[in-house]
């Protein structure tokens, strides 16, 4: 009798760990599912950081060796390359994100939170407080980022300009002394696509 009892908990207990489980999984995916947009955020980052060394490069040679009455121009070709390249790439990128995530980031969750505090973290994600939140988050980054560019563009731009001349005379190719930089492109988009 005292096995049977005990074969009886013995099952118990793991269907309860294994319904237990289940929740704790069932509350990572859902966690996941509400992250999607940042995942989604996450995949169009990547794709314009791709691009903005092309269009970066572009506009330097927009600016310096391209004639004034050609710019225009120039620079509206370019940025229908770069916006079709976006166009391309992105849902590839954002796909493939919104496929990896859960492999990715579900491990880790469950690893790191309990079902108690995921459930917490989904009342919070959930609340109106949290949803207030992530829509004021990116002018509080773009606040940072205009005043930390504007507070350190003298320092860095000579340390960028003196980068570019070294790399190009290290690599052999011919610096441009209008712009106190290194080697122009041949040919390039004038700047990054904007965003959607």
């Amino acid at each position: 009798m005292k096995k049977v009892k005990l074969a009886l908990l013995t099952v118990a207990l793991a269907g309860s760990s294994l319904a237990m489980a289940q929740d704790k999984a069932a509350l990572v995916k859902q966690f996941i599912d509400l992250q999607r947009p940042g995942v989604e955020s996450l995949a169009r980052g990547l794709v314009e950081q791709s691009s903005a060394p092309i269009a970066a490069a572009g506009s330097q040679y927009l600016q310096t060796q391209v004639p004034a009455e050609k710019r225009e121009a120039a620079a509206k070709a370019a940025d229908a390359e770069l916006k079709k390249y976006f166009d391309d790439a992105y849902p590839i990128v954002r796909d493939k994100a919104v496929q990896l995530a859960p492999g990715a980031l579900g491990p880790i969750m469950e690893q790191n939170f309990s079902e108690d505090e995921l459930k917490q973290l989904l009342a919070w994600i959930s609340s109106p407080l949290s949803k207030k939140y992530q829509e004021i988050n990116p002018k509080l980054q773009q606040a940072l980022t205009e005043k930390l560019v504007a507070e350190t563009r003298a320092t860095i731009e000579p340390k960028m300009v003196a980068l570019d001349s070294s790399v190009a005379k290290a690599l052999g190719a011919p610096t441009n002394p209008q712009a106190g930089g290194g080697a122009a492109p041949k040919a390039a988009p004038a700047k990054a696509p904007a965003k959607k």
